[in-house]
């Protein structure tokens, strides 16, 4: 038995954990890369394997089902892994075609045996025989419609591709469609927060576009910057960071002031609100319904010299607690807008789930605007475009509740604290929401609204 890449290894035991496990990469595949000892080099390419296999998923399993003139489903699952593993390599990295085919035939062999890898050797050799462009063509002309062929080519579901055209449409930018699916298959670039007012912003860091608190990796381990800094510096999607500053920056804060993240997991905003609240003299609570998720919100808040109590029940229940001046409701979604960097969310998700998920989020919603003093302002947070998880919820809430609320514009809170151009937060279906975009913001596609209590 010949030895392996211990790079594809962790890739392929990872690819193989969130397909049986339902494991998430970005959770599974750091701590396999520290327990595998790989060195930065093997890290990449582990990582690089990993995200892009599951993020083309959907766009091997059309190219391996015409190499292997079978359907994808009757594969046994760990050879199909290997598979895509092997087909990821050959059709969209510079992997060498020989060493691409042959440790990913190592991989079906040592999973299935023999004959699984003498399968994966034919599939393979047969992929590698044709340019990515002519796989391209091909599988494109088995489309029934041009949703299927978007679908296909950059590996989304039909309903999604559905999903992202109505929302660029409600700014007028339908157009801009082909550019989202393509920046949800480019892996994002590393973005770090400085806690503000107990970090700073590293000396000739880039800057990021829109948060005041966020820079850009400059190379190397993030992980050892994270822990040199105790956690006040950390690893933080740029939409993240200016959805907790939307709400702290919405108006300057009162010493005194009482706040609540309400679905707080896994705490990386949380940690952002704990250092506006005290450098505001203000109080924090968080809440979290899962305690695992709740564990991670703790072990975020660490870092901040501010007790944070976080609680963990039905946050319906928990903000009519009530006398809360500030409420961040980063409700539970879809997770469409963080495709990049969790691509197996693409898959797990359909359009049944929408309509529960939008049952909780208005739930939710109404519940902080009953928790609020008069005057208290809740950000209803969503990473997700998806209209009825967004604008949907809102305007539900916003005409249910009549003259008990208003909704304040977003866009302009968030160009005043990051000193950005108005034009770059267009909305153009008359709410003051603000959409984040990858392709358009380099950051996922954070939906940010602010409501008012009269």
């Amino acid at each position: 038995m010949s030895a392996l890449n211990p790079a594809r290894l962790v890739a392929f035991e990872t690819i193989r954990s969130v397909h049986d496990s339902d494991a998430y990469a970005n959770l599974l595949l750091p701590t396999a890369i520290r327990r595998a000892g790989l060195d930065a080099a093997d890290a990449g390419l582990a990582t690089e394997l990993t995200y892009g296999t599951l993020r083309r998923e959907n766009t091997y399993d059309a190219v391996i089902a015409v190499a292997a003139a079978r359907a994808v489903d009757l594969i046994d699952p760990p050879v199909l892994d290997a598979i895509r593993l092997g087909v990821h390599q050959l059709l969209s990295t510079r992997v060498a075609s020989h060493a691409a085919v042959n440790e990913s035939v190592e991989l079906a062999r040592r999973a299935a045996g023999r004959s699984a890898g003498g399968f994966a050797n034919a599939v393979l050799r047969r992929v590698s025989r044709d340019t990515p462009g002519d796989w391209m063509t091909r599988i494109g002309e088995t489309a029934r419609s041009d949703d299927e062929r978007r679908g296909l080519l950059t590996s989304h579901p039909v309903w999604v591709v559905r999903a992202f055209r109505r929302a660029l449409a409600a700014e007028r930018r339908a157009d801009e469609l082909d550019e989202l699916l393509h920046a949800d298959n480019v892996s994002p670039r590393v973005t770090f927060a400085a806690l503000p007012g107990l970090a700073e912003v590293p000396q000739g860091a880039r800057r990021t576009d829109f948060s005041p608190v966020g820079f850009r990796s400059p190379g190397g381990d993030p992980e050892a910057q994270v822990t040199a800094s105790g956690g006040r510096i950390r690893v933080q999607d740029e939409g993240s960071q200016i959805a907790a500053l939307a709400l702290t920056r919405a108006r300057p804060a009162r010493a005194g002031e009482r706040w609540l993240d309400l679905c707080a997991g896994p705490g990386g905003k949380t940690a952002i609100l704990a250092a506006e609240a005290l450098a505001a003299g203000a109080q924090l609570e968080a809440n979290e319904v899962n305690p695992a998720r709740a564990g991670l919100v703790r072990q975020s808040v660490a870092g901040v010299p501010l007790d944070v109590p976080v609680s963990e029940e039905d946050g319906r229940t928990r903000a009519r607690a009530g006398g809360y001046d500030r409420i961040l409701v980063d409700a539970p979604c879809t997770g469409l807008g963080a495709l990049r960097r969790r691509p197996e969310a693409r898959w797990r998700k359909s359009p049944s789930d929408v309509a529960d998920l939008v049952d909780l989020q208005r739930g939710l919603l109404d519940a902080a605007i009953d928790g609020l003093t008069p005057g208290g302002l809740v950000a209803y947070v969503t990473c997700s475009p998806h209209l009825a998880e967004t604008a949907g919820v809102v305007a539900d809430i916003v005409r249910a509740r009549g003259d008990d609320v208003e909704e304040l514009d977003a866009r302009a809170v968030i160009t005043a604290f990051s000193a950005s151009d108005p034009d770059l937060l267009p909305q153009a279906d008359g709410s003051g929401r603000a959409q984040l975009w990858p392709h358009r913001h380099n950051t996922d596609a954070m939906s940010i609204s602010l409501l008012r209590r009269r």
